[in-house]
């Protein structure tokens, strides 16, 4: 069986941002820092032009998802112990445990994930891009993706999305 797809790694995907880990047994990293970059691979059928998806289309979504994320705190919209909710005032306020954090509002970006883990931080970078490129290029059927996001230089969380995986997809004829 043949197989194609593209493969992104430009310097440009890149965002920063501020984060702590919370670990299993509770505690938490300090409040700090990463310039994350962003890899991604995606896989489709050919086009009748010999193309997975053009360059020049993808690469502006990937950035705009960067461009969303740079120079903000991310914090866990799901995680069970920590809370989060807004001031009048516009700032938004953060407790963990005996921890408090005050931002303004325009700074902070809440994400449904549990922990800022870069696996996490992945997760959700894919599954919005795989849904942006679905609603832009609807005659492209991404067959799978795959989308790192790293941390520090060889250090990356990695999201895998494959169609034939998916429940609905197995049980089509």
């Amino acid at each position: 069986m043949e197989r194609w797809s593209i493969d992104l790694a430009k310097e440009n995907f890149k965002f920063s941002a501020a984060h702590f880990l919370i670990f299993p047994d509770g505690s938490a990293e300090r409040l700090h820092g990463h310039n994350y970059r962003v890899f991604v691979e995606i896989e489709a059928r050919l086009s009748v032009h010999g193309l997975v998806l053009d360059f020049k289309a993808v690469k502006p979504v990937v950035r705009e998802l960067c461009d969303e994320l740079d120079e903000h705190w991310l914090v866990p919209g799901e995680h069970p112990v920590l809370r989060h909710g807004e001031r009048e005032d516009g700032t938004v306020e953060v407790r963990y445990l005996d921890r408090y954090y005050a931002a303004p509002r325009e700074d902070v970006i809440v994400l449904p994930i549990n922990n800022t883990s870069s696996e996490n931080l992945a997760s959700w970078f894919g599954r919005e891009l795989r849904s942006r490129l679905a609603d832009r290029f609807r005659d492209v059927e991404i067959l799978s993706l795959r989308l790192a996001v790293e941390e520090t230089s060889g250090q990356r969380g990695v999201y895998h999305f494959d169609l034939a995986s998916e429940p609905e997809a197995a049980e089509s004829p």
